[in-house]
C-alpha cells in the first residue's frame, strides 16, 4: 500500500510539475544502520560506498545532497521494527526525525511500517516525541473481501472452467480464519493449483487447497526455524536432545543445563536464565515450542517443554547449521545420569 500510494504521489507531482523523491528500504533486509542510510543518500543523489564512512558522516552527507535537491522527500521505512530492536540502538532514527531542523528548501516524511503493534514500546522517548506519528493500522480481510481479490487473480492465472468458486471460498475461509492476510490467501490458491497441475488434474478441487495448507505450514516451519538467532537455535537444540528421551517433556532446569553445555561445546557464551526464559516463551508463541507451567506441590511450580514443531523438520532445518549442526546427536549429562542411576 506504501509503495501505491507512493507510485500515484510520483506521479502527480510530474502532472503539477512539483519536484518529488522517494524511498523504499526494507529495513530487515539492509541489516544495519549504515546499509538503510546508505539506500537513503543514494536517493537523493549521494553515492556512498558500501562500507567503510563512519555513520555521522553518511548523514552529513545525506543532509547535504538533500540540501540540493531542494525537494521533499518520503522515505518508507519497512519492518522499521528490526532497525529499532538491533543492538545499535535507534540512533538513525533519531537523526531521521530531526533531520528537518538543519534543512531549508526540503523536508523528510517518514513511513513506518511494521507487523508488531507495539515496537514503538522500544523506542527512545527523545524519537516519540520528535516524531509527532500518526498511526495507520489495517484491519485484517474479511473471507468475503479475500474471495474478491482470489477471484480476479484466478480469472488471469487459471484457464476458465479449471477453478471452481467453492476453491475459492475454501481459500478464503482458511485464511481469514488465521490471519485474514491476503498473501496467505493467495499462496493457498497459487500452490493448490500447482499440486493440481502435477497430478494432471482437470480442475482445481478443495482437496488440492487442503494439501496445499499442510505444504504451507510445514514451509512456514522450516522458515522460521532458519531465521531464528543462535542462541535459539541452541536451545531448541538442547529441547530436541532431551525430547529423545524425554518425549513428553523437560523441567526448566533440565533445558538450561542442556542449554548451558550446548553453548559450551560451540563456544559461545550462554545468556542468563531470564533471557533462556524468554526465548523459551518466544519460540512457544512462534509454535516451535510448548510449554505449559506443572506444579510440583510443596516443590513449587516449573515449565514442561517439549517440541510443537516436528522432529523431522527441527532435524532438517538444524543439520544446514555449521555451528549447531553437529550438535543435534549430542547427549546431556542429564540424561547420561539418568542412564547411570538405577
Amino acid at each position: 500500500m506504501a509503495r501505491f500510494v507512493l507510485s500515484r504521489l510520483e506521479q502527480k507531482s510530474q502532472e503539477v510539475k512539483v519536484p518529488l523523491r522517494s524511498a523504499y528500504v526494507n529495513c530487515r533486509l539492509a541489516g544495519t544502520n549504515y546499509r538503510v542510510l546508505a539506500e537513503l543518500c543514494r536517493a537523493v543523489g549521494a553515492e556512498v560506498p558500501f562500507t567503510g564512512v563512519a555513520v555521522g558522516e553518511l548523514l552529513d552527507r545525506f543532509r547535504e545532497a538533500l540540501g540540493h535537491t531542494n525537494s521533499p522527500l518520503l522515505v518508507v521505512l519497512d519492518e522499521i521494527d528490526a532497525l529499532v530492536r538491533r543492538q545499535e540502538d535507534d540512533v538513525l532514527l533519531y537523526e531521521l526525525t530531526r533531520v528537518n531542523e538543519t534543512l531549508k528548501r526540503s523536508w523528510v516524511s517518514l513511513i513506518g511500517v511494521s507487523n508488531d503493534l507495539h515496537f514503538k514500546e522500544f523506542l527512545d522517548p527523545r524519537v516519540l516525541s520528535s516524531l509527532s506519528e500518526e498511526e495507520v493500522v489495517f484491519r485484517p480481510y474479511l473471507a468475503d473481501e479475500l474471495y474478491d481479490i482470489l477471484s480476479e487473480r484466478a480469472k488471469a492465472a487459471f484457464r476458465a472452467g479449471t477453478m471452481h468458486n467453492a476453491t475459492l471460498r475454501l481459500c478464503a475461509a482458511l485464511a481469514a480464519g488465521e490471519h485474514g492476510d491476503a498473501r496467505r490467501a493467495l499462496d493457498l490458491l497459487r500452490v493448490a493449483g500447482e499440486i493440481a497441475e502435477r497430478e494432471g488434474a482437470p480442475t482445481v478441487s478443495e482437496e488440492h487447497v487442503k494439501v496445499a495448507q499442510q505444504k504451507i505450514e510445514q514451509d512456514r516451519v522450516s522458515e522460521v526455524l532458519r531465521s531464528l538467532p543462535v542462541h535459539s537455535k541452541l536451545l531448541l537444540t538442547a529441547v530436541y536432545c532431551l525430547s529423545i528421551k524425554l518425549p513428553d517433556g523437560a523441567v526448566t532446569g533440565d533445558i538450561y543445563e542442556a542449554y548451558n553445555e550446548m553453548c559450551g561445546e560451540a563456544g559461545i557464551e550462554p545468556l542468563t536464565q531470564r533471557r533462556v526464559s524468554t526465548l523459551v516463551s518466544e519460540l512457544d508463541v512462534m509454535g516451535i515450542l510448548n510449554a505449559r507451567v506443572v506444579s510440583f506441590g510443596r516443590y513449587g511450580r516449573t515449565k514442561r517443554i517439549r517440541l510443537a514443531a516436528s522432529s523431522k523438520a527441527i532435524i532438517e532445518v538444524l543439520s544446514e547449521d555449521n555451528l549447531v549442526g553437529r550438535l543435534l546427536r549430542y547427549v546431556p549429562k542429564c540424561l547420561q545420569q539418568r542412564r547411570k542411576s538405577p
